[in-house]
């Protein structure tokens, strides 16, 4: 299982969040953020759950002071501070995810895999679903014998939209995420790149690229 490493000074509040959540992970608790730093540095460590509002080292200094040493564990900030500019500054020190309290555990285990997955897929570079792999290193889709050796633009296309499975990308994250907020291409570069894909894969049947009128598009997995 996933090691959790849970910040927060409420005694109360820290024991609720591990027994809810020692069931699906590793659970490890620190009191504030000069003790969880201690506790980083041992590694080990696949995802970070912190309060904002602790002694000695907040939540926001507690993330910052991590990013600066190198460190992309991934974090979820969990709070009461629910405003934009609260959530701003969490995004901005380097935060992956904000929810706020009071919490939906449900909606945290979600939250805890998903950041297990990106993770995952970044440190391996690679996608795999069923017989599919999908490698960022050799911008190639292999599926049994058949080698796909896809152009840069198509295959961060399909990586970013792979990467996260059931999840709606508008034209406009599309084009910033995959050819830069200063590219002059517009929306029929992406359709045209969507086509693309789905004349190369349409008879894969492990995913499928579908459109969202009017908004975009996602990859789905297919059951």
């Amino acid at each position: 299982m996933a090691n959790v490493l849970i910040i927060e000074d409420d005694d109360n509040m820290r024991m609720l969040l591990t027994v809810r959540l020692k069931n699906n992970y590793n659970v490890v608790t620190s009191k504030n953020g000069k003790e969880a730093l201690s506790t980083v540095e041992n590694g080990g460590i696949d995802v970070i759950v912190t309060d904002i509002m602790m002694p000695q080292i907040d939540g926001y200094e507690f993330v910052e002071i991590l990013r600066s040493r190198g460190d992309n564990t991934p974090v979820i900030m969990l709070t009461a501070k629910d405003s934009i500019s609260d959530k701003g500054k969490g995004f901005g020190v380097g935060a992956d995810d904000y929810l706020t309290k009071p919490v939906n555990f449900e909606e945290l285990v979600w939250r805890i895999n998903a950041l297990l997955r990106r993770s995952k897929i970044a440190n391996e570079g690679k996608i795999t679903i069923g017989q599919v792999e999908v490698n960022k290193e050799s911008f190639t889709v292999t599926r049994g014998e058949e080698v796909y050796e896809l152009p840069s633009k198509e295959f961060q296309l399909l990586y970013l939209l792979l990467s996260y499975p059931g999840k709606i990308f508008t034209k406009e994250n599309i084009l910033d995420s995959v050819w830069g907020y200063s590219s002059e291409s517009d929306e029929n570069t992406v359709r045209t790149h969507i086509n693309r894909l789905r004349n190369k894969f349409e008879n894969f049947p492990e995913f499928d690229i579908v459109t969202i009128r009017g908004i975009g598009y996602k990859a789905v997995i297919k059951k």
